[in-house]
Protein backbone atom coordinates (compact mmCIF):
# COMPACT_ATOMS: atom_id res chain seq x y z
CA UNK A 1 0.00 0.00 0.00
CA UNK A 2 1.25 3.78 -1.09
CA UNK A 3 2.31 5.75 2.03
CA UNK A 4 1.51 9.25 1.44
CA UNK A 5 1.53 12.29 3.40
CA UNK A 6 0.00 15.65 3.11
CA UNK A 7 -1.27 18.66 5.10
CA UNK A 8 -4.65 19.21 4.37
CA UNK A 9 -6.70 16.10 2.84
CA UNK A 10 -10.16 16.92 2.03
CA UNK A 11 -12.72 14.26 1.65
CA UNK A 12 -15.34 15.02 -1.15
CA UNK A 13 -15.09 16.88 -4.60
CA UNK A 14 -18.25 18.29 -4.15
CA UNK A 15 -19.48 22.24 -3.97
CA UNK A 16 -18.08 22.32 -0.08
CA UNK A 17 -14.70 20.08 -0.71
CA UNK A 18 -13.82 22.16 -4.09
CA UNK A 19 -14.71 25.23 -2.55
CA UNK A 20 -12.74 24.01 0.65
CA UNK A 21 -9.60 23.22 -1.77
CA UNK A 22 -9.11 26.54 -3.66
CA UNK A 23 -9.40 28.51 -0.15
CA UNK A 24 -6.91 26.05 1.51
CA UNK A 25 -4.33 26.98 -1.51
CA UNK A 26 -4.24 30.44 -1.23
CA UNK A 27 -2.27 29.25 2.10
CA UNK A 28 -0.56 25.91 1.19
CA UNK A 29 0.27 24.16 -2.02
CA UNK A 30 -0.03 20.79 0.39
CA UNK A 31 -3.55 19.78 0.18
CA UNK A 32 -5.04 16.09 -1.24
CA UNK A 33 -8.32 16.06 -3.16
CA UNK A 34 -10.41 12.87 -2.29
CA UNK A 35 -13.22 11.59 -4.32
CA UNK A 36 -15.38 8.01 -4.10
CA UNK A 37 -17.28 8.75 -6.89
CA UNK A 38 -17.78 9.97 -10.38
CA UNK A 39 -16.65 14.09 -10.78
CA UNK A 40 -19.14 16.53 -11.02
CA UNK A 41 -21.46 18.25 -8.03
CA UNK A 42 -24.53 17.16 -6.72
CA UNK A 43 -26.02 20.40 -7.86
CA UNK A 44 -25.08 20.05 -11.52
CA UNK A 45 -25.48 16.10 -11.80
CA UNK A 46 -28.66 15.06 -9.76
CA UNK A 47 -29.98 18.29 -7.93
CA UNK A 48 -30.76 22.03 -8.74
CA UNK A 49 -29.79 22.20 -12.36
CA UNK A 50 -31.29 19.36 -13.94
CA UNK A 51 -34.71 19.69 -11.81
CA UNK A 52 -34.55 23.94 -12.72
CA UNK A 53 -34.88 22.13 -16.47
CA UNK A 54 -37.30 20.28 -16.00
CA UNK A 55 -39.19 22.57 -13.97
CA UNK A 56 -38.73 25.30 -17.39
CA UNK A 57 -40.41 22.46 -19.27
CA UNK A 58 -43.11 22.00 -17.28
CA UNK A 59 -44.05 25.18 -16.79
CA UNK A 60 -44.03 26.02 -20.60
CA UNK A 61 -46.79 23.26 -20.77
CA UNK A 62 -48.12 25.12 -17.92
CA UNK A 63 -48.62 28.62 -19.54
CA UNK A 64 -49.21 27.47 -23.38
CA UNK A 65 -52.43 25.20 -21.48
CA UNK A 66 -53.59 28.65 -20.08
CA UNK A 67 -52.87 30.86 -22.33
CA UNK A 68 -56.58 31.34 -23.15
CA UNK A 69 -56.91 34.01 -20.12
CA UNK A 70 -55.12 36.33 -22.18
CA UNK A 71 -56.96 35.59 -25.47
CA UNK A 72 -54.37 33.44 -26.75
CA UNK A 73 -55.53 30.69 -28.27
CA UNK A 74 -53.51 27.30 -28.80
CA UNK A 75 -55.63 24.62 -30.57
CA UNK A 76 -53.15 21.41 -29.01
CA UNK A 77 -50.51 21.07 -26.66
CA UNK A 78 -48.30 18.31 -26.87
CA UNK A 79 -45.32 16.83 -24.49
CA UNK A 80 -43.23 14.59 -26.11
CA UNK A 81 -41.31 13.17 -23.25
CA UNK A 82 -37.82 12.23 -24.79
CA UNK A 83 -37.16 15.19 -26.58
CA UNK A 84 -37.89 17.09 -23.01
CA UNK A 85 -35.65 14.50 -21.15
CA UNK A 86 -33.07 14.66 -24.10
CA UNK A 87 -32.68 18.47 -23.61
CA UNK A 88 -32.76 17.86 -19.28
CA UNK A 89 -29.49 15.68 -20.45
CA UNK A 90 -27.88 17.74 -22.98
CA UNK A 91 -28.08 21.12 -20.48
CA UNK A 92 -27.07 18.91 -17.53
CA UNK A 93 -23.91 17.23 -19.23
CA UNK A 94 -22.89 21.01 -20.09
CA UNK A 95 -23.65 21.97 -16.56
CA UNK A 96 -21.24 19.41 -15.23
CA UNK A 97 -18.73 19.16 -17.79
CA UNK A 98 -18.18 22.74 -16.72
CA UNK A 99 -17.31 21.06 -13.09
CA UNK A 100 -14.91 18.70 -14.56
CA UNK A 101 -13.31 21.08 -16.47
CA UNK A 102 -12.81 23.17 -13.17
CA UNK A 103 -11.38 19.69 -11.65
CA UNK A 104 -8.88 19.91 -14.64
CA UNK A 105 -6.99 22.75 -12.87
CA UNK A 106 -6.27 21.03 -10.22
CA UNK A 107 -3.23 18.77 -10.97
CA UNK A 108 -3.49 14.98 -10.58
CA UNK A 109 -0.97 14.57 -8.19
CA UNK A 110 -2.99 16.71 -5.50
CA UNK A 111 -6.22 14.23 -6.54
CA UNK A 112 -6.84 10.78 -5.44
CA UNK A 113 -9.63 8.66 -6.44
CA UNK A 114 -11.68 6.10 -3.75
CA UNK A 115 -13.38 5.70 -0.69
CA UNK A 116 -11.46 7.15 2.05
CA UNK A 117 -12.18 5.79 5.62
CA UNK A 118 -10.24 6.49 9.44
CA UNK A 119 -8.03 4.25 11.21
CA UNK A 120 -7.11 7.09 13.53
CA UNK A 121 -7.59 10.78 13.62
CA UNK A 122 -4.92 11.73 11.07
CA UNK A 123 -4.72 8.94 9.04
CA UNK A 124 -7.20 8.04 6.50
CA UNK A 125 -7.05 4.50 3.68
CA UNK A 126 -8.35 5.36 0.42
CA UNK A 127 -10.01 2.15 -1.01
CA UNK A 128 -6.68 -0.85 -0.31
CA UNK A 129 -3.99 1.31 -2.50
CA UNK A 130 -3.28 4.43 -0.37
CA UNK A 131 -2.18 5.44 3.14
CA UNK A 132 -2.61 8.49 3.75
CA UNK A 133 -1.24 11.28 6.60
CA UNK A 134 -2.71 14.68 7.33
CA UNK A 135 -2.19 17.46 9.67
CA UNK A 136 -6.00 18.43 9.34
CA UNK A 137 -8.75 16.58 7.13
CA UNK A 138 -11.95 18.20 5.92
CA UNK A 139 -14.76 16.35 5.45
CA UNK A 140 -16.96 17.38 2.09
CA UNK A 141 -18.85 14.10 1.76
CA UNK A 142 -22.14 15.52 1.22
CA UNK A 143 -25.67 13.42 1.73
CA UNK A 144 -27.73 10.83 0.28
CA UNK A 145 -31.68 10.13 0.41
CA UNK A 146 -33.17 8.00 2.44
CA UNK A 147 -36.77 6.78 2.44
CA UNK A 148 -39.12 5.00 4.93
CA UNK A 149 -39.04 1.27 5.38
CA UNK A 150 -42.14 0.86 3.98
CA UNK A 151 -41.32 2.18 0.39
CA UNK A 152 -38.86 -0.79 -0.02
CA UNK A 153 -42.05 -2.70 -0.48
CA UNK A 154 -41.71 -1.21 -4.18
CA UNK A 155 -38.48 -3.14 -5.06
CA UNK A 156 -36.81 -1.84 -8.20
CA UNK A 157 -39.64 0.77 -8.88
CA UNK A 158 -38.58 2.76 -5.95
CA UNK A 159 -36.65 5.71 -7.19
CA UNK A 160 -35.04 9.19 -6.05
CA UNK A 161 -34.43 12.07 -7.55
CA UNK A 162 -31.17 10.62 -8.99
CA UNK A 163 -33.40 8.39 -11.48
CA UNK A 164 -35.50 10.95 -12.86
CA UNK A 165 -32.68 12.65 -15.19
CA UNK A 166 -31.39 9.45 -16.07
CA UNK A 167 -35.24 8.13 -17.79
CA UNK A 168 -35.23 8.33 -21.91
CA UNK A 169 -38.62 9.57 -21.57
CA UNK A 170 -41.75 10.49 -19.35
CA UNK A 171 -43.41 7.73 -17.41
CA UNK A 172 -47.02 7.65 -17.37
CA UNK A 173 -47.63 7.95 -13.43
CA UNK A 174 -45.50 8.34 -10.58
CA UNK A 175 -46.41 8.99 -6.54
CA UNK A 176 -44.11 11.33 -4.54
CA UNK A 177 -43.20 10.95 -1.47
CA UNK A 178 -42.64 13.63 0.70
CA UNK A 179 -43.85 16.83 -0.08
CA UNK A 180 -40.40 18.83 0.60
CA UNK A 181 -38.58 20.97 -1.49
CA UNK A 182 -37.31 18.31 -4.12
CA UNK A 183 -41.13 16.07 -4.03
CA UNK A 184 -42.88 19.87 -4.42
CA UNK A 185 -40.38 20.88 -6.98
CA UNK A 186 -40.77 17.22 -8.98
CA UNK A 187 -44.14 16.39 -8.27
CA UNK A 188 -45.85 19.46 -9.58
CA UNK A 189 -43.28 19.45 -12.84
CA UNK A 190 -44.16 15.79 -14.01
CA UNK A 191 -48.03 16.42 -13.43
CA UNK A 192 -47.60 19.74 -15.57
CA UNK A 193 -45.83 17.30 -18.12
CA UNK A 194 -49.00 15.05 -18.22
CA UNK A 195 -47.68 12.68 -15.58
CA UNK A 196 -50.59 11.11 -13.34
CA UNK A 197 -48.93 12.04 -9.88
CA UNK A 198 -50.14 12.00 -6.17
CA UNK A 199 -48.11 13.35 -4.13
CA UNK A 200 -48.42 11.59 -0.09
CA UNK A 201 -47.20 12.80 3.18
CA UNK A 202 -46.65 12.79 6.85
CA UNK A 203 -47.50 15.52 9.54
CA UNK A 204 -49.14 18.20 7.20
CA UNK A 205 -46.11 19.84 6.30
CA UNK A 206 -45.80 21.43 2.86
CA UNK A 207 -42.64 23.27 1.41
CA UNK A 208 -40.61 24.48 3.75
CA UNK A 209 -43.37 26.68 5.79
CA UNK A 210 -43.40 26.47 9.73
CA UNK A 211 -46.50 29.00 9.35
CA UNK A 212 -49.85 27.21 9.76
CA UNK A 213 -51.63 29.76 7.89
CA UNK A 214 -49.11 29.58 4.87
CA UNK A 215 -49.29 25.53 4.70
CA UNK A 216 -52.77 25.69 4.74
CA UNK A 217 -52.61 28.14 2.00
CA UNK A 218 -49.90 26.07 -0.14
CA UNK A 219 -52.09 23.31 0.53
CA UNK A 220 -55.26 24.66 -1.11
CA UNK A 221 -53.27 26.23 -3.72
CA UNK A 222 -51.52 23.37 -4.98
CA UNK A 223 -54.45 20.77 -4.74
CA UNK A 224 -56.14 23.55 -7.56
CA UNK A 225 -54.33 21.37 -10.09
CA UNK A 226 -52.86 17.87 -8.23
CA UNK A 227 -53.24 15.46 -5.88
CA UNK A 228 -51.73 16.38 -2.41
CA UNK A 229 -52.39 15.44 0.77
CA UNK A 230 -49.59 16.36 2.87
CA UNK A 231 -51.17 14.07 5.81
CA UNK A 232 -51.34 10.81 4.22
CA UNK A 233 -52.07 7.49 5.25
CA UNK A 234 -50.59 4.78 3.33
CA UNK A 235 -51.61 1.27 4.21
CA UNK A 236 -49.40 -0.84 2.09
CA UNK A 237 -46.74 -0.53 -1.24
CA UNK A 238 -46.21 -3.85 -3.17
CA UNK A 239 -44.46 -4.59 -6.53
CA UNK A 240 -46.43 -5.52 -8.77
CA UNK A 241 -44.64 -6.56 -12.11
CA UNK A 242 -43.78 -3.53 -14.03
CA UNK A 243 -45.40 -1.12 -11.10
CA UNK A 244 -46.27 -0.41 -8.11
CA UNK A 245 -49.42 -0.67 -5.82
CA UNK A 246 -50.30 1.69 -3.36
CA UNK A 247 -52.75 1.58 -1.07
CA UNK A 248 -53.78 4.86 0.98
CA UNK A 249 -56.91 6.20 1.71
CA UNK A 250 -57.92 8.85 -0.26
CA UNK A 251 -57.96 12.38 1.14
CA UNK A 252 -61.44 13.83 0.58
CA UNK A 253 -63.76 10.48 0.71
CA UNK A 254 -60.98 8.57 3.36
CA UNK A 255 -61.79 5.52 1.19
CA UNK A 256 -59.31 2.94 1.42
CA UNK A 257 -58.41 2.99 -2.30
CA UNK A 258 -55.30 1.02 -4.24
CA UNK A 259 -53.47 2.39 -7.41
CA UNK A 260 -51.02 1.27 -9.73
CA UNK A 261 -47.91 3.71 -10.69
CA UNK A 262 -44.92 2.94 -12.84
CA UNK A 263 -42.78 4.38 -9.84
CA UNK A 264 -42.71 5.62 -6.49
CA UNK A 265 -40.51 8.76 -6.04
CA UNK A 266 -39.49 8.65 -2.58
CA UNK A 267 -38.63 12.45 -1.26
CA UNK A 268 -38.47 12.10 2.45
CA UNK A 269 -35.17 13.41 3.09
CA UNK A 270 -31.53 12.96 3.02
CA UNK A 271 -29.03 11.61 5.22
CA UNK A 272 -25.05 12.67 5.47
CA UNK A 273 -22.42 10.65 4.48
CA UNK A 274 -20.39 10.15 7.35
CA UNK A 275 -21.88 6.65 8.86
CA UNK A 276 -19.42 4.92 6.26
CA UNK A 277 -15.81 6.55 6.67
CA UNK A 278 -15.46 4.37 10.31
CA UNK A 279 -15.65 7.75 11.85
CA UNK A 280 -15.69 6.39 15.15
CA UNK A 281 -11.58 6.07 14.47
CA UNK A 282 -11.80 9.78 13.61
CA UNK A 283 -11.66 11.08 17.58
CA UNK A 284 -14.19 13.03 17.34
CA UNK A 285 -17.82 13.86 19.36
CA UNK A 286 -20.70 12.79 17.42
CA UNK A 287 -24.17 13.94 17.85
CA UNK A 288 -27.21 11.15 18.06
CA UNK A 289 -27.20 11.24 14.59
CA UNK A 290 -23.77 10.13 14.38
CA UNK A 291 -22.68 13.16 12.83
CA UNK A 292 -19.54 15.02 14.39
CA UNK A 293 -20.46 18.18 16.78
CA UNK A 294 -19.05 20.66 15.17
CA UNK A 295 -19.25 25.34 15.33
CA UNK A 296 -20.74 25.92 12.28
CA UNK A 297 -18.99 29.63 12.24
CA UNK A 298 -15.60 27.96 12.31
CA UNK A 299 -16.82 24.14 10.81
CA UNK A 300 -14.12 22.98 13.33
CA UNK A 301 -15.26 19.60 14.96
CA UNK A 302 -15.19 19.03 18.36
CA UNK A 303 -12.92 16.46 19.70
CA UNK A 304 -13.83 13.41 22.09
CA UNK A 305 -12.43 14.90 25.31
CA UNK A 306 -13.86 18.15 24.54
CA UNK A 307 -11.02 20.22 22.97
CA UNK A 308 -11.07 21.11 19.26
CA UNK A 309 -9.87 18.73 16.74
CA UNK A 310 -8.06 19.68 13.69
CA UNK A 311 -11.28 17.70 11.54
CA UNK A 312 -13.50 19.51 10.29
CA UNK A 313 -16.87 19.42 8.19
CA UNK A 314 -18.44 21.56 5.54
CA UNK A 315 -21.73 20.92 3.19
CA UNK A 316 -24.55 18.49 3.24
CA UNK A 317 -22.41 16.11 5.03
CA UNK A 318 -22.54 18.13 8.76
CA UNK A 319 -26.83 18.02 7.72
CA UNK A 320 -27.32 22.12 8.73
CA UNK A 321 -27.90 23.78 5.77
CA UNK A 322 -28.19 21.72 2.93
CA UNK A 323 -27.78 24.23 0.17
CA UNK A 324 -25.37 25.19 -2.36
CA UNK A 325 -24.76 28.49 -1.51
CA UNK A 326 -24.38 27.23 2.21
CA UNK A 327 -22.24 24.82 0.66
CA UNK A 328 -19.74 26.70 -0.71
CA UNK A 329 -19.50 29.40 2.59
CA UNK A 330 -18.59 26.26 4.65
CA UNK A 331 -16.09 25.00 2.75
CA UNK A 332 -14.21 28.25 2.09
CA UNK A 333 -14.25 28.87 5.72
CA UNK A 334 -12.98 25.15 6.39
CA UNK A 335 -10.61 25.14 3.65
CA UNK A 336 -8.89 28.40 5.31
CA UNK A 337 -8.61 27.07 8.90
CA UNK A 338 -7.61 23.94 7.77
CA UNK A 339 -4.61 25.88 6.78
CA UNK A 340 -4.51 27.81 9.53
CA UNK A 341 -4.41 25.26 12.27
CA UNK A 342 -2.92 27.58 14.87
CA UNK A 343 -4.89 30.80 14.17
CA UNK A 344 -8.66 29.51 13.35
CA UNK A 345 -11.21 32.27 12.86
CA UNK A 346 -14.59 33.01 12.41
CA UNK A 347 -16.05 32.88 8.99
CA UNK A 348 -19.12 35.44 8.05
CA UNK A 349 -22.56 33.76 7.75
CA UNK A 350 -25.41 34.44 5.90
CA UNK A 351 -28.90 35.00 6.86
CA UNK A 352 -30.84 31.82 5.96
CA UNK A 353 -32.36 31.36 2.46
CA UNK A 354 -34.69 28.86 1.18
CA UNK A 355 -36.60 28.87 -1.82
CA UNK A 356 -38.65 26.23 -3.13
CA UNK A 357 -38.91 26.43 -7.34
CA UNK A 358 -42.90 25.29 -7.36
CA UNK A 359 -45.36 27.47 -8.95
CA UNK A 360 -46.02 29.83 -6.95
CA UNK A 361 -42.94 29.16 -5.38
CA UNK A 362 -42.06 29.42 -2.11
CA UNK A 363 -39.82 30.83 0.19
CA UNK A 364 -38.50 31.33 3.58
CA UNK A 365 -35.71 34.38 4.82
CA UNK A 366 -34.44 34.42 7.87
CA UNK A 367 -36.52 32.38 10.39
CA UNK A 368 -39.91 31.08 10.73
CA UNK A 369 -42.25 33.18 13.02
CA UNK A 370 -42.40 29.69 15.35
CA UNK A 371 -38.50 29.73 15.47
CA UNK A 372 -38.15 33.79 16.53
CA UNK A 373 -40.54 33.04 18.98
CA UNK A 374 -38.58 29.99 20.26
CA UNK A 375 -35.32 32.60 20.65
CA UNK A 376 -37.42 35.58 21.69
CA UNK A 377 -38.93 33.17 24.36
CA UNK A 378 -42.79 34.49 23.77
CA UNK A 379 -44.76 35.89 20.95
CA UNK A 380 -44.98 39.18 22.77
CA UNK A 381 -41.67 40.55 21.15
CA UNK A 382 -42.48 39.75 17.45
CA UNK A 383 -44.64 42.04 15.55
CA UNK A 384 -46.22 40.04 12.22
CA UNK A 385 -47.60 41.96 8.76
CA UNK A 386 -48.61 40.25 5.11
CA UNK A 387 -50.06 40.93 2.44
CA UNK A 388 -52.43 38.87 -0.10
CA UNK A 389 -51.04 38.67 -4.11
CA UNK A 390 -54.77 37.93 -4.65
CA UNK A 391 -55.86 41.57 -5.96
CA UNK A 392 -51.92 42.53 -5.88
CA UNK A 393 -51.59 44.79 -9.45
CA UNK A 394 -48.70 43.68 -11.33
CA UNK A 395 -49.71 39.70 -10.05
CA UNK A 396 -53.10 40.31 -11.58
CA UNK A 397 -51.46 41.46 -15.04
CA UNK A 398 -49.88 38.33 -15.43
CA UNK A 399 -52.86 36.34 -14.35
CA UNK A 400 -50.74 35.05 -10.88
CA UNK A 401 -52.82 36.46 -8.55
CA UNK A 402 -52.65 34.28 -5.76
CA UNK A 403 -50.23 33.76 -2.40
CA UNK A 404 -48.99 35.89 0.76
CA UNK A 405 -46.07 37.58 2.46
CA UNK A 406 -45.85 37.30 5.91
CA UNK A 407 -43.12 39.60 7.60
CA UNK A 408 -41.61 39.62 11.00
CA UNK A 409 -40.42 42.29 12.88
CA UNK A 410 -39.15 43.20 16.57
CA UNK A 411 -41.48 45.52 18.39
CA UNK A 412 -39.59 48.53 20.00
CA UNK A 413 -36.82 48.36 17.69
CA UNK A 414 -38.75 47.82 14.63
CA UNK A 415 -35.96 45.61 13.22
CA UNK A 416 -36.62 43.49 10.60
CA UNK A 417 -36.46 39.53 11.86
CA UNK A 418 -37.81 37.38 8.19
CA UNK A 419 -40.11 36.47 6.24
CA UNK A 420 -42.04 33.57 4.59
CA UNK A 421 -43.87 33.52 1.38
CA UNK A 422 -45.95 31.94 -0.96
CA UNK A 423 -46.41 33.41 -3.85
CA UNK A 424 -45.33 34.95 -7.21
CA UNK A 425 -41.93 35.45 -8.01
CA UNK A 426 -40.87 34.49 -4.63
CA UNK A 427 -36.79 33.88 -5.59
CA UNK A 428 -36.78 37.73 -6.25
CA UNK A 429 -38.62 38.71 -3.31
CA UNK A 430 -36.70 36.63 -1.31
CA UNK A 431 -32.86 38.08 -2.30
CA UNK A 432 -34.23 41.88 -1.39
CA UNK A 433 -35.68 40.64 2.06
CA UNK A 434 -32.59 38.64 2.65
CA UNK A 435 -30.28 41.58 1.82
CA UNK A 436 -32.65 43.92 4.06
CA UNK A 437 -32.13 41.36 6.65
CA UNK A 438 -28.28 41.19 6.14
CA UNK A 439 -27.81 44.58 6.68
CA UNK A 440 -30.20 44.86 9.73
CA UNK A 441 -32.58 47.18 8.22
CA UNK A 442 -35.53 48.66 10.15
CA UNK A 443 -39.17 48.25 8.83
CA UNK A 444 -38.88 52.25 8.68
CA UNK A 445 -35.65 51.80 6.33
CA UNK A 446 -36.96 49.28 4.41
CA UNK A 447 -40.27 51.11 3.69
CA UNK A 448 -37.89 54.30 2.76
CA UNK A 449 -36.33 52.28 -0.66
CA UNK A 450 -37.75 53.28 -3.83
CA UNK A 451 -40.67 50.87 -5.11
CA UNK A 452 -40.77 50.80 -9.19
CA UNK A 453 -44.80 51.15 -10.51
CA UNK A 454 -45.88 48.29 -11.61
CA UNK A 455 -44.01 45.59 -9.82
CA UNK A 456 -44.72 42.63 -7.53
CA UNK A 457 -42.47 44.37 -4.91
CA UNK A 458 -45.10 47.10 -4.57
CA UNK A 459 -46.74 43.82 -2.68
CA UNK A 460 -43.38 43.59 -0.29
CA UNK A 461 -44.42 47.39 0.50
CA UNK A 462 -47.87 47.09 1.45
CA UNK A 463 -47.24 44.05 3.73
CA UNK A 464 -44.13 46.41 5.07
CA UNK A 465 -46.68 48.65 5.57
CA UNK A 466 -48.95 46.14 7.35
CA UNK A 467 -45.98 45.48 9.70
CA UNK A 468 -45.52 48.90 10.46
CA UNK A 469 -48.41 49.47 10.94
CA UNK A 470 -48.87 46.39 13.79
CA UNK A 471 -45.32 47.91 15.13
CA UNK A 472 -47.23 50.85 16.19
CA UNK A 473 -44.78 52.84 14.80
CA UNK A 474 -46.99 53.74 11.66
CA UNK A 475 -50.50 54.66 10.16
CA UNK A 476 -53.08 51.52 9.78
CA UNK A 477 -53.80 50.59 6.25
CA UNK A 478 -56.97 51.87 5.21
CA UNK A 479 -59.14 49.31 2.25
CA UNK A 480 -57.75 51.81 -0.48
CA UNK A 481 -55.95 54.99 -0.20
CA UNK A 482 -54.08 57.39 -2.48
CA UNK A 483 -50.62 56.57 -1.37
CA UNK A 484 -51.05 52.57 -1.97
CA UNK A 485 -51.89 53.11 -5.89
CA UNK A 486 -52.92 50.55 -8.24
CA UNK A 487 -49.79 48.23 -7.26
CA UNK A 488 -49.87 47.09 -4.06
Amino acid sequence: MQQQQTNIAIIGAGSAGLSAWHAARKHTDDVVLIEEGPYGTTCARVGCMPSKLLIAAANTVHSAQNAGMFGVTINEVAVDGHAVMARIKGERDRFVGNVLSSMKTIPESHRLQGHARFIDPYTLVIDDHTQLTANAIIIATGSRPTWPRLLEGAGDRLIINDDVFDWESLPASVAVVGPGVIGMELGQALSRLGVRTRTFGVGGAVGPFQSDKLRQLADETFNRELYLDPDATIEQVEQQGDGVAITFYERESRQKVTEIFDYVLAATGRKPNVDQLDIENAGVALDKRGVPRFNRFTTQCLANDNTLSHIFIAGDANQSVPLLHEAITEGKIAGRNAACLDDVQVGQRNVPLAVVFTEPQMAIVGESRATLEANYGGCDFIAEGGVSFDDQGRARVMGENYGYLALYAEHGSGLFLGAEMLGPRAEHIAHLLAWALEQKLTVSQMLAMPFYHPVIEEGVRSGLRDLQANLKQGPSITERCMECGPGD
